[in-house]
């Protein structure tokens, strides 16, 4: 392929429920990097750390790098500031739920 690829290129989503997640770039999660999942959160929050220049974690991977990386298991750390052409992120909106 060696390109991105149109949102809506793929048309079955992943375990997640999620479209068109690999391949076009690296994203950032809102996690700070931990060595191991130990302690993390099992309720879907962030897992941020009490350092104040921790790094953070990128997913994914891109067109143009190994494809070792070109999943959703793949997590680096990176220094916040990375800035790169294959380096992106991927919005949420999550929908409140409605209490009865």
């Amino acid at each position: 392929m060696e390109q991105t690829k149109p949102v809506g290129y793929f048309q079955v989503a992943n375990a997640f429920g999620l479209y068109d997640m690999h391949g076009n770039v690296f994203e950032w999660c809102e996690d700070d990097y931990h060595k191991s999942y130990e302690k993390a959160p099992t309720k879907g929050n962030a897992w941020l750390s009490s350092h104040k220049n921790a790094t953070k974690i990128l997913r994914g991977g891109s067109w143009s790098g190994d494809p070792k990386f070109c999943r959703c298991a793949y997590r680096g750390d990176y220094d916040p500031d990375l800035r790169d052409y294959n380096v992106g992120l991927r919005m949420v909106r999550v929908v409140p739920r409605i209490l009865s």
